[in-house]
Order: structure tokens, then C-alpha cells, then sequence
């Protein structure tokens, strides 16, 4: 979706019942959503100009809370005091440093963002076109990164004569985006954001003169060596530049009266070239000085192209109110990637970023992945008076992933309906506008799965051993699975539809209840397997929920007020996985999650915080672990065995601390307008998910050089002065409290969020005679965000390594790149 012109559409519409995704097939198995692009008005022509300029920023709130250089000092101080050892000079005296460096804040920057559409559209007679030209840039809120996307967009329709129309749309974009790696965890492959903020805050990242020093060390502390993380922001580069071209051409024939035949072929061509260099200036990693570092260089080419062909033929025929639709057709499709990666490292001069100049040169790397599918369908629509509704369509899919006996999935459905409010007795009810019930079933597949997971791989160049001599052969390094077969969702919809009061208030209902089967997933064997993984056909999943949706005009007068309300409450459960075992636990980073037969999807599992051990008698009368102390965190024994166990073990303390999905879900729209001003409010929540602050182990790292968090202060220090019971001493056993996952990382993720508001003023159309509309309005996105987690950001979306997390780590808060607030202001021109 970055990638498209908002411009260019003219609406956007999601199908995820059953009925109205059946045609689509596996392409459906996660919703569809249809883009529709504008085209021609029938017998107009029109130039519109839409345009805004805005700036971004991040707000204070939702910002790491560690401690200024006075609070991290002191705290310092007092470790060194609590160790029984002397107090190294840069502590000494804790208020000398004031605030000291917000390292945080130094990565950030206010943003700037642009955009200017053009559209230009034209129908006479016989051809109809559209073209929509679009520039944006975007300067981010972190340092050096920025995003530019050009894009055009050309509809184009013609009518040969009354039975013959042909169209051709193209849709060429050219998109460069620079973007230091700033999302994940600290010590990870990106960070960088995260490990400025357990930078120790009395450390400067800038020199009296300007200049960035390459590192920074606490003077008579400790050799750790830090890299000076906003001089790594500012010297990193990661630029994507992404070419891409969709193209689609159609032709359609009225053989006869009321039936259509259809061909289209649709293109996608994309390449993406990506240039990622890291100067020997720059540093990734504690530990690690950039001076030690020798520069890097990455160049990675994809080049990927799609065709997708459909043929379809239609017939439509009324006979006395009777409507019958009769859709039948075939469609192909093919997918071709190849990725090449060169890449060096150590480069005499750091300005010379080319792979010739590096003294060492990597191994080229290539991959080419292809996928291919063939499809059938037909579909069968009925209605009398529009009254009565019936359809029923089956897909039949075709894939190159699967095994030669699995390779075909059927997916049939059905859908019902009655407008109840066109029957006679409703007449009675006049307060009621409209009245619709329907109920759907049907069946859709998915194959999201490797290109070539049925096949085992073989690898060559390994070694092995014999007789103390090193021999050279192939080893399949991959347990392949020709019985793989499609992973089916059948699923069931009951809804209404209902209008009352002249369609002034409108109410839809859907209840829906899904089970996927033969689960598409990848789980771990056992080792005496001389492999680690195998992918199957496991489990079965049962999804359920409720969704409302209220649309209301509350005033009608010259004060008009529309309203839009929609919440919707789901849950799961799993109803059986492999034969290998009844739970799935997968890692992030050091989160894990639980997927167990009977429970929910991906739900947060580990210890359970009960304090600190605030005395010996505290101490002498719960269950611990071996290497606790007083003072030190408490852990529930879960097992009832007397002892804290951590270990990965089938009978150890640890047990679901949380839910990362929502009890519901909620959105809220008004719009107002009096006379020529227009107001829209849009706002969205979700409640009862729970999310995981895995940002914060780096911010406990109590006997650590890093920043930590200022709830630290509270923590253990005494018998007589235990804290609030959420951090122990820094003299103890601080890892359990830093590296073992337990509630007091889980978090209330609920929250309320003013998404948008837009004011905006239509001038009076005699401004001016060529022109037919002026809008001009000034919006602000991510105004409010009210919540109780303190990160300011619930929506997290990002792993350990800043990438899309998969279904069973949702809610895993690895320090993402911030979510900006932004303010616009724009203008909206229609000529004559």
C-alpha cells in the first residue's frame, strides 16, 4: 500500500465472509481487499490538483522513561556503595551532571512531508481515460531517513462499438527509501534506536567543536567500548530503490444479449536494488568498537515478475422478476524472484563505496524462487425481485507448492438471503427502511508456504570427517514433504442488515465462525533425525467473533452531523496440533509464546513476578531458585515442587502471563458540516490484549554500564527500604530480573486513539470562473493516543530483528521506529 498514490483510488472495499471471497480462492485465505482506481465519469471531464505539506514529531509521551545523567549517576553511585567498593570519580558527585545527554532524543528529528497529486480525467463519446501523476516525499522523524515515491497512473477504456470494449490500465511507480536499521533489540542486527537509549546518559555524543566522536567510554570505568550511535545513524546507509510497473489489458465481447466473454492479462514487473554500507566509523554493537570494525558493503539486486491471465465468461437473464448470473472461467498465474547479493568488507577509504574497492570480497550470492497456479471456477447467482437471494460458486486451485498428489484444492460456497422488508406485512412497520438476513458457508485454502518445501534440498561444498581427513561431498540439509497438501478454512456467516427511519440509521450484524485444518506449519524434530525442522499438515484452529457496525445521520438540517460506529469481539482455540506434542512454544528474542491444544493462539508464556524477597523470613519461607537471595525477584512456583525452576524443562514455573489479542476491537467516525466548513473525527481502540515490553531488558540491566529505567530507583536496596517490590538489588543474582521472562514485561495494551481530525473550508465556487471546487483543510494524524502503556505505540509490529512477527509472536514490543504525530495543510482543486 506505500507504494500506491491514495490519490489514485476511488474506493476500497474488504471481503471476508466466505461467499464473497469464494472466488478468489487461496488468494482469500487471509480477506481480500479490492482497490478500485478512478476512472472516467460518463460524459465528463475534469482536472483536479490535490496537494498538502505537513511536518512530523515525536510526541514526549510514549518515549523511553531511563534516568538523566544526575539519576543514572547517583544510581551508579549507590552500586558501587551497595558492592562494598570505592566509588570510581565519574560518580562522585551524581549532581554535576544535570539532565546530561538524552540520547533518545538525538536520534530524532522533526519530519517534513509532501504531496502532490494531479488527476486528470476525460470521457467523450466511445474512449474514456484517466490519469492520475503523483509525487511524495517524506524527510522521516529518525536521523537520515526519508522516503520519495513518484507514480502514475493511466485508465484507459474505449468502446469499439456497442459490442466490443477493450481497456488498458498501466501503473508505473519509481519509489527510493533510505532507512537506517533502527527497529529490534538491542544487540541485534538493527537496534539502533534502542541501543541509544541505554547509552549512559553523562556520555555526550557531540565534541565542543560539532564534530562526532567514533566512540564514547565513562573516563576510569571500564573499557566497554559504546559506538556513538547518532554518528552510526547519520553514516549508515540503507537505501532501497524500487522500480515497479503493473500493467493490465482486457478485452470484452456481448456475444449475445446479456452474455459476455471476458480475457485479461495482467503484469507485475518489479526490481529492487538495495545499497547498504556501514563505514568504519560506524558501529553496530556494544562491545564492539567502530575503530575495531572494518567498513562493510552489501549490494543486493531482486528482480521479480508476475502474469496473471483471466478468461471469464458471463451470462445474465431476467424473466419476470427472476435474475439469474451465471460466471464461469479459468485463470493462470506465474511468479518468477531471483535475488543476487555481492558484498566486501574492509575498504581503505570509507568515501569509496564500491564493491571493487573492498580488500575482501564475499562470495556472490543468487537465489530464484518460482511458483506457479492454475485455476477453474464458476459461480451461479439467483434472485427473484431481489428478494430472494441465492449464489453458489466453487474454485478449483491448482499449485506448484504442493506434493503431485496434493497439488488441487476444491473450495465450494453458498450463500442465502432475504430482504425481509419488501415482504408485504412489513408494511405495517414503516419505521423500517430496510431488512435483510443472510448466512453464508464456504471453504477457502491456503498455500503460504515455501516454494519448494515438498522437495529435501541438497547442499554442496560440506565437509565431514574420516580418519582425521577432511572430505568434500553434498548433504541434504532439508527434509522435504511430498504429502503436503492445502491448509482448508471452512467458515460460517449470519448476519443482518437493517435501516431505520428513512435509512437514517443503518445496522449490520455478522456473527462468523471459522476452523482451519491441516495447518501449514513448520515444526522442530528430534535431533537423532539428523535435522531440525519438518514441514506438515498439523492442527486445526477454531476462530469465532461478533461484528456491529451503526452508520447514523444524527443531524440533517444546515447542521449536519454523520456518524460511523463498528467494534468487534473474537477470540480462538486450538483444537489439535502435531502428533509430536499438544504445544508449541516459539522464541523472540528471549519472549516465548504458547500455542497448546484446548488454549489460545501465541499466548505469552513464562514466570510469574510475586516481588522481591523482602527479608530473611520472606526468604526462608517461599520456594526459590538456586541462586536467589534476599532482595533478589521473586518467582511463583508454579508446579507446587517447593523450587523455582527456569529451564525449558516439560514440568518447570512457567505458565501463560498473557493474551496479545483483543477482547474487541472499536473504530468511531463523525463528520460535521455547516454551510462550507466540514470537521471529521476519526478514532479507533482495542481493549483487553495484553502487550510485552521487551524493549525494557536492556533498561534492567542492573549491575550493568547501560541506562536503565527510572523505576529502577525504586528498587531493592534494604531490608528496611525493599521498594516497591518490581526490581531487586543490583548485588545479587540480576539476570533473573533481566534475561528470564516473566509478567512484569507484560503490559495493558488497551488504548484510545484520535486517529484523525480534518477541518476543512470550501471556497465559494465563483472564486474564480475556471474553477468548480477549492477545499482547502488542515488535518492532524495520531493526535491523541490515550493508554496505559507507557511506550506510547500499542500497535507493535515489529521482531527481535525489526521484521513483520509471525501469528504466534504478536504484541512483542522490540522498540520500533516511533509513530510520528503528524499536521498537514492542504488544498483540493476541481477545474472546470
Amino acid at each position: 500500500m506505500i507504494d500506491l498514490n491514495p490519490n489514485e483510488i476511488e474506493s476500497i472495499s474488504i471481503l471476508k465472509d466466505a461467499a464473497s471471497t469464494s472466488l478468489y480462492g487461496s488468494r482469500a485465505a487471509f480477506g481480500v481487499v479490492l482497490i478500485t482506481t478512478k476512472k472516467a465519469k460518463s460524459g465528463k471531464s475534469n482536472i483536479s490538483i490535490n496537494a498538502y505539506s505537513g511536518f512530523q514529531i515525536v510526541p514526549d509521551k510514549g518515549r523511553p522513561d531511563v534516568m538523566n545523567g544526575t539519576e543514572w549517576a547517583r544510581f551508579k553511585k549507590e552500586y558501587y556503595e551497595d558492592l562494598g567498593q570505592s566509588v570510581p570519580e565519574a560518580y562522585q558527585n551524581p549532581d554535576q551532571y544535570g539532565k546530561g545527554y538524552d540520547w533518545y532524543d538525538a536520534m530524532l528529528r522533526t519530519g517534513t512531508i509532501n504531496d502532490y497529486s494531479l488527476t486528470i480525467s476525460s470521457s467523450k463519446g466511445k474512449l474514456s481515460s484517466s490519469v492520475v501523476g503523483g509525487y511524495f516525499k517524506q524527510k522521516g522523524v529518525m536521523l537520515n531517513s526519508d522516503y520519495t515515491r513518484f507514480s502514475l497512473r493511466t485508465n484507459v477504456k474505449y468502446d469499439l462499438n456497442d459490442k466490443l470494449t477493450i481497456g488498458v490500465n498501466l501503473a508505473p511507480t519509481y519509489n527510493i527509501d533510505n532507512s537506517p536499521s533502527t527497529d529490534g533489540q538491542f544487540f541485534s542486527g538493527g537496534g539502533l534506536l534502542s541501543n541509544a537509549t541505554l547509552t549512559p546518559p553523562i556520555l555526550s555524543y557531540k565534541n565542543a567543536d560539532g564534530s562526532y566522536p567514533v566512540t564514547v567510554t565513562t573516563p576510569g570505568v571500564t573499557s566497554f567500548p559504546t559506538p556513538n550511535w547518532v554518528r552510526s545513524i547519520k553514516e549508515i546507509t540503507n537505501k532501497t530503490i524500487d522500480t515497479r510497473l503493473i500493467a493490465n489489458e482486457y478485452i470484452q465481447y456481448e456475444v449475445l444479449d446479456g452474455l459476455k466473454l471476458k480475457s485479461a492479462a495482467n503484469v507485475e514487473l518489479v526490481q529492487t536494488l538495495v545499497h547498504y554500507f556501514q563505514p568504519s566509523t560506524a558501529g553496530r554493537a556494544f562491545a564492539s568498537a567502530p575503530g575495531q570494525l572494518t567498513a562493510n558493503l552489501r549490494e543486493t539486486n531482486r528482480r521479480f515478475w508476475t502474469w496473471l491471465t483471466e478468461n471469464t465468461m458471463e451470462y445474465s437473464k431476467e424473466i419476470n422478476g427472476h435474475n439469474l448470473d451465471i460466471l464461469a472461467g479459468f485463470t493462470s498465474q506465474k511468479y518468477r524472484y531471483d535475488q543476487s547479493v555481492i558484498s566486501g568488507y574492509n575498504f581503505t577509504d570509507d568515501r569509496v563505496e564500491t564493491i571493487d574497492a573492498a580488500l575482501v570480497k564475499n562470495n556472490p550470492t543468487m537465489d530464484i524462487q518460482e511458483w506457479s497456479m492454475l485455476s477453474y471456477l464458476s459461480r451461479l447467482s439467483y434472485d427473484y425481485k431481489s428478494k430472494y437471494l441465492v449464489t453458489a460458486s466453487i474454485r478449483r486451485d491448482g499449485s506448484s507448492r504442493f506434493g503431485k498428489d496434493n497439488k488441487w484444492g476444491n473450495f465450494p460456497a453458498v450463500a442465502v438471503g432475504w430482504v425481509v422488508s419488501e415482504e408485504p406485512f412489513m408494511s405495517k412497520f414503516d419505521w423500517v427502511s430496510f431488512l435483510k438476513v443472510r448466512s453464508s458457508y464456504g471453504v477457502t485454502g491456503n498455500n503460504n508456504i515455501g516454494n519448494y518445501t515438498q522437495y529435501s534440498t541438497v547442499e554442496g561444498d560440506v565437509n565431514t570427517t574420516f580418519n582425521n581427513t577432511t572430505y568434500s561431498g553434498s548433504a541434504v540439509t532439508n527434509l522435504g514433504n511430498d504429502d503436503l497438501g492445502w491448509e482448508k478454512t471452512r467458515e460460517f456467516d449470519l448476519g443482518v442488515d437493517l435501516a431505520f427511519f428513512k435509512d437514517r440509521v443503518a445496522l449490520t450484524y455478522d456473527y462468523y465462525k471459522k476452523e482451519t485444518s491441516n495447518l501449514l506449519y513448520t515444526l522442530s524434530v528430534p535431533i537423532e533425525s539428523g535435522f531440525s525442522s519438518f514441514t506438515g499438515n498439523v492442527g486445526k484452529i477454531r476462530f469465532w467473533g461478533h461484528e456491529f457496525n451503526i452508520n447514523s445521520d444524527n443531524l440533517v438540517g444546515k447542521f449536519k452531523w454523520s456518524s460511523n460506529f463498528n467494534i468487534s469481539f473474537s477470540d480462538n482455540k486450538v483444537l489439535a496440533l502435531s502428533s509430536l506434542s499438544d504445544q508449541l512454544i516459539v522464541w523472540q528474542g528471549f519472549v516465548s509464546t504458547r500455542t497448546k491444544v484446548g488454549g489460545r493462539i501465541g499466548q505469552y508464556f513464562g514466570l510469574k513476578q510475586e516481588g522481591v524477597y523482602k527479608n530473611q523470613a520472606d526468604f526462608d519461607s517461599s520456594p526459590k531458585l538456586v541462586d536467589s537471595e534476599v532482595g533478589t525477584i521473586k518467582f511463583k512456583d508454579v508446579n507446587g515442587d517447593g523450587v523455582i525452576t527456569t529451564g525449558v524443562t516439560e514440568n518447570d514455573d512457567r505458565t501463560e502471563i498473557g493474551n496479545p489479542f483483543p477482547k474487541f476491537v472499536y473504530g468511531f467516525t463523525n463528520n460535521f458540516k455547516y454551510k462550507n466548513l466540514d470537521l471529521s473525527i476519526v478514532a479507533k481502540g482495542s481493549y483487553g490484549n495484553k502487550v510485552v515490553a521487551a524493549l525494557e531488558q536492556g533498561m534492567v540491566n542492573l549491575d550493568g554500564v547501560f541506562n536503565v529505567l527510572k523505576d529502577v530507583e525504586d528498587r531493592w536496596q534494604s531490608e528496611e527500604n525493599p521498594g516497591a517490590g518490581l526490581y531487586g538489588k543490583t548485588t545479587g543474582s540480576t539476570s533473573h530480573d533481566r534475561d528470564d521472562f516473566h509478567s512484569r514485561y507484560v503490559k495493558d495494551g488497551s488504548y484510545f486513539t484520535i486517529k484523525n481530525i480534518t477541518l476543512g473550508y470550501t471556497v465559494p465556487s465563483k472564486i474564480a470562473s475556471f474553477i468548480q471546487s477549492l477545499r482547502v483543510y488542515a488535518s492532524v494524524q495520531q493526535a491523541f493516543v490515550f493508554t496505559n502503556y507507557k511506550y506510547g505505540n500499542p500497535e507493535v509490529g515489529v521482531d527481535f530483528n525489526g521484521n513483520q512477527p509471525s501469528s504466534t509472536t504478536q504484541g512483542i514490543d522490540f522498540s520500533a521506529y516511533p509513530v510520528p504525530r503528524t499536521f498537514t495543510f492542504g488544498v483540493n482543486v476541481n477545474l472546470k
